[in-house]
């Protein structure tokens, strides 16, 4: 598969390979799913808490005596089924995170790469460098390109310039290629990357298949 370069003022300089390992591999939508609930899942910090009644403060006095009152018997003030109680099988703190194995993990990250590049969501510069961070400059980089929606950019490595150019960008992101993630992939409309990212991400996904991940 082929894609165009361009440079940053939006301009064609040549076509650029890539690697069918990484960006010409058939859908699997059960190992992408599978990979998504697994990145949204261990986004989650799990400290929600509640109190039960024995850890609500209040008095254990019983609220009037059991019998010849005409009310239902009533116990602690620290009752769930009171205003201030208890709260009944309430959240606790705990570990939402989940395993996967590594194979899968690849595969997924390599399925949702093939459908952005199928599709031509992904769009390749030779460079992405400015001298200063200007949020303008990273706005005309992006209206050259004809690049519209939210973006996801790609980068070789951080870039001080690039990260706070785009930070102001409600609808841009900036992120390391080998940091790249099936839920990022899935959310981003387009995938803007550096011809160096994009090296970096078939040297870390587009080695030998080995035996399991695909079929």
């Amino acid at each position: 598969m082929q894609l165009p370069l361009y440079n940053m003022a939006g301009e064609i300089k040549g076509q650029i390979d890539l690697d069918d390992k990484v960006f010409a591999v058939s859908f699997n939508e059960a190992v992408v799913h599978q990979a998504l609930v697994r990145h949204q899942a261990n986004q989650r910090q799990g400290t929600s808490c509640t109190k039960t009644r024995s850890e609500v403060t209040g008095s254990t006095r019983k609220l009037f005596r059991q019998k010849h009152t005409g009310n239902a018997r009533a116990g602690s003030i620290k009752s769930p089924l009171r205003r201030g109680g208890g709260v009944v099988f309430g959240p606790k703190p705990r570990d939402y995170r989940q395993n996967m194995p590594k194979a899968m993990r690849r595969l997924a990250i390599r399925c949702v790469l093939s459908a952005k590049a199928g599709e031509n969501e992904i769009v390749v510069l030779n460079e992405l460098k400015f001298d200063s961070p200007k949020t303008r400059d990273m706005v005309g980089v992006i209206k050259a390109l004809g690049i519209d929606g939210k973006t996801l950019v790609a980068l070789e490595q951080a870039d001080e310039n690039v990260i706070k150019s785009a930070r102001n960008l409600p609808d841009v992101k900036t992120i390391q290629a080998r940091q790249l993630n099936v839920g990022d992939v899935m959310k981003y409309k387009k995938i803007l990357i550096t011809e160096p990212a994009l090296r970096q991400i078939e040297a870390l996904w587009g080695d030998a298949v080995t035996s399991g991940e695909e079929k």
